[in-house]
């Protein structure tokens, strides 16, 4: 098994929700983004924030379905000259200090520049373990997702409520990792509540696959994570840890503290 399935394999063993925070490369530095990285990784008894996984985003200056929070985040790191070569060289330096599989998040765009293959193994050198690329999904992901698994990298595909039956079986099969299900069509940002046909929509898509289901797209506090207990394998949180790194300035071991401080919050 991969680094994503066997994590997946033990907390499906042991009934646990993954925790996945989401870190923008880059923001609100390099530097900030390795100690988060590092901190997010280590369990509570550790002073960390206990997350399962953690998914990085490399940034790219016209997000596919990102919100204002994101968005602001990635522009910001554009401005100060993060470039994809630099994120792959602070994931390296930080990846022996993260016990946890690491999913990086970027636009096809950026990936296709590099050419697949090359970009894959980029990736898996660096040390990330799963690739999510948000605007290419079926059928154009067939031809690419292949490269990706062969430089050792888990394919992730995204699915929306909107998603039609037939076009869930084929995101099943090409996301190797897990498959990341949007809680609402639309953009990131946190919200109030959580749609009230998420589980519902969650039975259906688990009917059509075993693969791991990882919801994203509005989680931002403990009971929206208490709420797909038993539902879901795992909760991808962004835009709300994102803005607590915004209103902390640029110290990195700030910035590393407060990130941990509230993932293990959102597990309470």
């Amino acid at each position: 098994m991969s680094p994503i399935q066997k994590s997946f394999a033990e907390s499906r063993s042991a009934g646990r929700l993954q925790l996945m925070p989401f870190v923008p490369a880059g923001y609100p530095s390099l530097p900030a983004t390795e100690a988060a990285l590092i901190a997010l990784a280590k369990g509570g008894d550790q002073g960390g924030g206990g997350a399962g996984l953690i998914e990085v985003g490399i940034p790219f200056s016209d997000p596919i379905a990102d919100g204002p929070v994101i968005q602001q985040a990635f522009s910001q790191a554009l401005a100060a000259g993060v470039t994809l070569d630099a994120v792959l060289a602070s994931v390296a330096a930080a990846r022996s200090k993260v016990s946890v599989p690491m999913v990086a998040m970027v636009s096809f765009s950026v990936a296709f520049r590099r050419g697949i293959a090359r970009f894959s193994a980029d990736l898996k050198t660096a040390g990330f373990d799963g690739l999510i690329l948000p605007d290419l999904p079926p059928p154009e992901a067939h031809k690419f997702c292949d490269l990706v698994r062969s430089a050792g990298l888990d394919t992730i595909l995204l699915c929306a409520p909107t998603t039609p039956p037939e076009r869930r079986k084929v995101i099943a099969e090409l996301s190797s990792g897990f498959i990341y299900y949007l809680s609402v069509s639309g953009i990131t940002g946190e919200r109030a509540s959580l749609p009230d046909d998420l589980t519902r929509n969650l039975a259906s898509l688990r009917s059509l696959t075993d693969k791991p289901l990882c919801v994203g797209f509005g989680l931002s506090t403990p009971a929206h994570l208490q709420a797909l207990r038993g539902h879901a394998d795992g909760a991808i949180v962004g835009s709300a840890l994102v803005r607590r790194m915004r209103d902390l300035g640029d110290a990195p071991g700030e910035v590393a503290r407060a990130s941990a401080a509230f993932c293990l919050e959102l597990l309470k």
